[in-house]
């Protein structure tokens, strides 16, 4: 009976060995999918900022082909000014030569006295006469001369001002599609974060928010991170660091680059929650109110990631309290879904 069970318990060994082997070739399978997740990451995020250096530039384009036109525009307009005055100042020489001429038709059509004594006006006279008709017809044609150059200052100015407010309204496009395209990239830049992150266990994904539920990190009253909480946390660390990676790898010898520094800025912001219930007189004495509980447990959330090897100029804490619920209401369900931590993605 000995010799057969000692028999009986070799032959386990070969079975465990194949479930071992099978187990490890399954890790690697999904190692090898997270790998080629984070590189298509890496590429889509480098075309996004291409599109945007290049929206950029439309838009630095856009703005000095307004500013050349703003500058024509106010010199026309000193041009109009100066020319106004000018007329105005010709007006009042032609209406005083006009009452200067109209004294001398009434002084000549006075009587047939007046007139033979015109006609024996002296030279003098006449040819006083004679250069007023030809000052006031000079002064007539300058005065349509000028009102040409207005005429042609007003066409160009209201030519300029259709530009300008083509331009405007091409600006505006832009910068509307600007906005648009961020948005966009920010939102693709999640989606594939959320898609290589999915899959690890304790982290649920909203929108851009990554939770952890408060009460699988920390017991009541508490800023300790329990045992589950680390091995969620650990998953969370790995992340932001292969983040911080691929990040770095893909702007290598890049880093003084002006177009490289959004993308160098980006912190994962670490808000705590609390949910509405009061705090015992005990939790009371040491954090005061619920705010204070939830500052506490996101910078005891940052340090251990900080533990981890995450850069802490990488994390940001923030204590929101109970002031941002997930779900209304006073039911332990809801409670305990208001008492979270979410990371958040974000620029600093």
């Amino acid at each position: 009976m000995a010799r057969r069970r000692t028999r009986s318990e070799a032959n386990i060994w070969p079975g465990f060995v194949d479930g071992l082997s099978t187990l490890l070739l399954v890790l690697m399978f999904v190692l090898s999918i997270f790998v080629v997740a984070q590189f298509y990451l890496g590429e889509r995020v480098q075309i996004f900022k291409q599109e945007i250096a290049s929206k950029d530039e439309e838009l630095a384009r856009l703005i000095a082909q307004i500013d050349t036109l703003n500058e024509q525009l106010g010199l026309a307009a000193a041009e109009r000014d100066r020319l106004e005055t000018q007329i105005l100042s010709l007006e009042a020489t032609i209406d005083q030569k006009d009452e200067q001429l109209a004294g001398l038709s009434a002084a000549v059509a006075a009587s047939a006295a007046e007139l033979e004594a015109e006609k024996s006006l002296s030279e003098e006279q006449r040819s006083e006469i004679a250069t007023l008709n030809a000052q006031l017809a000079g002064l007539r044609r300058q005065l349509a001369s000028l009102q040409e150059a207005l005429d042609a200052a007003e066409a160009k100015a209201v030519e300029q001002q259709l530009q300008i407010e083509n331009l405007s309204t091409r600006l505006n496009a832009a910068l509307a599609g600007k906005v648009q395209e961020l948005q966009e990239v920010r939102s693709r830049f999640f989606e594939e974060m959320r898609q290589a992150l999915q899959g690890l266990e304790g982290i649920r994904v909203e929108g851009d928010r990554f939770l952890i539920g408060g009460d699988a990190l920390f017991g009541p009253c508490d800023t300790t991170i329990s045992p589950q909480g680390m091995l969620a946390l650990d998953k969370a660390a790995s992340a932001i660091l292969e983040i911080d990676r691929r990040i770095k790898a893909q702007i290598a010898g890049r880093e003084d680059d002006p177009q490289t520094q959004a993308i160098q800025d980006w912190v994962v912001r670490v808000d705590g929650h609390a949910d509405s219930t009061p705090l015992g007189p005990s939790c009371a004495a040491k954090y005061v109110d619920n705010k204070g509980l939830s500052t506490a447990r996101a910078l005891s959330v940052t340090r251990y990631l900080e533990s981890r090897g995450v850069p802490s100029r990488r994390l940001v804490a923030s204590g929101l309290g109970s002031d941002f619920p997930l779900v209304a209401g006073f039911s332990a369900e809801a409670l305990a879904q208001n008492r979270r931590i979410e990371f958040k993605l974000t620029e600093r």
